[in-house]
């Protein structure tokens, strides 16, 4: 696989059991690549320790006053220049070929496991950690993978060195054989030191960037409130603690430095010492010296690949845990379905609750609790967290639709939509019927204020269908994105809508031009709204209150309102002691009459003022 070639067609199925299973599977497929690098690797590192022996040649060539010798020795460094060069080229094209090509492959599984999820991804896991999983985890995965073939490639050059050494000079041979697994072991031990104080770091890392994400979010919340110094104090606390675990895990990758430096360099002296020796012996010439001498200090640049690896190895550890956590989710339902028919239609049936939805018209359900009224909107549109009682569209269970079905047969909008950053041609540009034009979709979202926003933020722009929206909507309100959201919806037209609050952040007279506006391009199509807006609940053709999971109560907005004391509670937004004192009120019987005072009597007169008087001193 070629960085053009990208991407996969088939990004294949992860080992996702585990991070270090999931670094393997990894490693695995891109065996081509590896073997590529691993040559080059062995290429340039032979060439770059090859150059000692040729430097010992020359020195030995000059002590005996061989021009010929010497002129051969100076072909040969050229021929290792040479090879060097070109090694050192390709190794680095195929280390980068297998980086990207390893991300790539991680992101295209990324993704399509986000697109095999949807929305239940998010529930399972934090959104934050799918972001970072998809950026920096990723980029750390594909660097483990094409180190990998570059510290075989130095072992193995290391390996080699230390045989020539044997065979070349044995009685320093040995010295080295013995010396180069010791230097390249030293550092094991500190490794898993070194690695948990990274982990300390990362984690507290990724807790003042979500802090920086919050505050961010929430700044406009956060000026109103005068809280800006509040937030701004913890993320200085945060940024100071990610400082403190930084540096202590530098020292710890500082002292594995040094050690890297350390112990060849006193290697290289116990070489140098028994070479003078043997050299006064004469069991050894100057030449050999200078070539074991050169060779030594030369393997100290393979060997920077053992701390190369292994700090690799330390960072994409953790990623990779994170990333086989997100690629292992499972959907509890089958994305291709166990029935194969067309689209289905009528009636919208929830088995859990009772709730069924006519087909064709605009129903409204109350439910007491918001988590409640979440869980059935999920369930509504086939996103069931739990595994239960599949939904009925037209006596179909959802579950047994594939994907595709469901989605387009029943839309869900959360009462936390999501903006995705770019036009606003492009945010509307939705898989829809082609039956409402985005204008008329806007219009009846109330959106011409936020057209207007639109345009007064972008430069240059006249049409605000090509006017830019910020990530998430950042720079408009709450009550803009809702409307913004609810318009995406209308334009894709499903067969059916669920819409969970979606006037929840905008004012009464807006809210009331909405569900006007809504109830008209939705004729001849079923929508179910969650709310508790008397408004929205006033133009419905059909209410249902949901109590406790289940459903009490069916019927007009202002009969219910007069009959259901628990959906006139939930609607009206009555405490406790309201609801009291209306339930007595209800059940109390009338006073009987009183007869009127003669007023030609003085004392009767008096007798009656006297509880007046009463009630006057107790109101």
């Amino acid at each position: 696989m070629q960085i053009q070639d990208l991407p996969y067609s088939d990004p294949g199925v992860p080992d996702a059991r585990s991070g270090p299973r999931l670094l393997w599977w990894l490693g695995r497929n891109q065996l081509g690549g590896q073997c590529r690098a691993l040559l080059w690797g062995m290429l340039h590192f032979a060439s770059v320790c090859a150059l000692p022996f040729c430097v010992g040649l020359a020195v030995q060539a000059a002590v005996d006053r061989s021009p010929r010798r010497l002129a051969l020795t100076g072909g040969l460094m050229l021929l290792c220049g040479t090879a060097i060069a070109v090694g050192d080229t390709f190794l680095h094209r195929a280390a980068v070929t297998n980086w990207i090509t390893a991300a790539a492959r991680l992101q295209q599984l990324l993704a399509r496991k986000a697109a095999y999820l949807g929305s239940a991804l998010t529930r399972r896991v934090a959104a934050g950690e799918v972001v970072t999983v998809s950026t920096g985890d990723v980029e750390k995965l594909g660097w483990f993978v094409e180190a990998v073939s570059r510290f075989t490639a130095a072992a193995l050059t290391v390996v080699v060195v230390c045989v020539a050494l044997l065979v070349y000079q044995p009685a320093l041979g040995v010295v080295v054989a013995v010396g180069l697994p010791m230097v390249a072991l030293a550092v094991l031990p500190l490794l898993p030191r070194a690695t948990s104080r990274a982990d300390v770091q990362r984690e507290k890392a990724g807790r003042a960037t979500e802090l920086a994400s919050d505050t961010v979010a929430g700044l406009r919340v956060l000026r109103g409130i005068g809280g800006e110094d509040l937030f701004l104090d913890r993320y200085r606390r945060a940024s100071q603690e990610v400082r403190h675990a930084a540096v202590r895990s530098a020292r710890m990758w500082s002292v594995i430095s040094a050690l890297q430096v350390l112990l060849p360099g006193l290697l290289l002296i116990v070489v140098v010492l028994r070479g003078v020796q043997l050299a006064r012996e004469g069991r050894i010439t100057v030449g050999e010296l200078v070539t074991v001498y050169s060779a030594v200090m030369i393997v100290n640049y393979p060997l920077r690949h053992f701390q190369e690896i292994a700090m690799a190895y330390s960072f994409s550890r953790p990623s990779a845990q994170r990333a086989a956590r997100v690629l292992s989710l499972e959907r509890l339902t089958d994305v291709e379905g166990s029935r194969a028919t067309e689209l289905p239609g009528g009636d919208l049936f929830d088995p859990a609750t009772g709730l069924r939805v006519p087909a064709h018209g605009f129903t409204a359900v109350v439910c007491g609790d918001p988590d409640m009224a979440g869980r059935l909107a999920d369930r509504l549109g086939g996103h069931a967290p739990e595994p239960g009682l599949s939904v009925l569209l037209g006596g179909v269970p959802l579950d047994e639709l594939s994907l595709d079905q469901a989605r387009t047969a029943v839309l869900v909008q959360d009462k936390d939509p999501v903006l995705l950053s770019g036009t606003l041609r492009e945010l509307l540009d939705v898989p829809a019927s082609g039956t409402v034009r985005a204008e008329d979709a806007l219009a009846a979202a109330q959106c011409a204020d936020v057209l207007d926003a639109l345009v007064q933020g972008s430069l240059d722009v006249s049409d605000p269908m090509d006017a830019r929206i910020t990530e998430r909507g950042r720079s408009l309100s709450g009550g803009q994105r809702q409307r913004l959201a609810l318009a995406r919806s209308l334009v894709a037209d499903p067969e059916v809508l669920v819409l969970d609050e979606p006037t929840s952040a905008v004012d009464s007279h807006t809210e009331a031009r909405i569900a006007d506006g809504l109830r008209r391009l939705r004729s001849g199509r079923t929508t179910v709204v969650l709310t508790s807006s008397p408004l929205l609940l006033d133009r419905a053709d059909e209410v249902v209150f949901l109590h406790e999971g289940e459903v009490v109560a069916t019927g007009r907005h202002r009969e219910l309102i007069g009959t259901e004391p628990r959906y006139r509670a939930v609607v009206t937004r009555e405490t406790e002691d309201e609801q009291r004192e209306a339930a007595a009120m209800e059940t109390a019987a009338p006073p009987p009459p009183q007869e009127r005072p003669d007023l030609s009597k003085g004392a009767p007169l008096l007798g009656a003022l006297e509880p007046l008087e009463e009630i006057e001193e107790s109101a």
